[in-house]
């Protein structure tokens, strides 16, 4: 595994626990001084900033889940239809479930991925500040 899957598998587990995002960015801090040097945090940081720039990738990491929602209400639709015996309801139920998952899937790595880059941003400061 790479270090950046592994960084960001470490960013994901964070995320995974309820608590504010300073308290996961100072749990994730020592994980990534540990695993890392100072120009492999330069690199890292440098990718993570190019990969999150743009509008859909902007627009899923902040409202992943309204951006799901239409999906899940073509999956609701489709089990209704479904049952009252229209086959292509469960193939539109089955898609909508797709589309929905993929798409909070998508978000979630957006924010493992913020979530490390913030904290490779605070590394930096800190080691600046005296």
């Amino acid at each position: 595994m790479e270090l950046k899957e592994r960084l960001l598998q470490l960013a994901e587990n964070e995320l995974a626990e309820y608590s504010t995002d300073a308290r996961k960015m100072e749990k994730l801090r020592p994980k990534i001084v540990f695993q890392t040097n100072r120009n492999q945090q330069q690199q890292l940081k440098s990718e993570l900033e190019a990969e999150l720039t743009g509008g859909l990738n902007d627009l899923l990491e902040k409202q992943r889940q309204t951006v799901a929602l239409p999906f899940w209400g073509i999956a609701g639709l489709g089990v209704l239809e479904g049952f009252v015996g229209f086959p292509a309801g469960w193939v539109a139920a089955l898609a909508g479930v797709g589309a929905a998952f993929g798409i909070q899937w998508w978000g979630w790595k957006l924010q493992a991925q913020r979530l490390l880059l913030n904290a490779l941003i605070d590394i930096e400061e800190r080691a600046k500040a005296p």
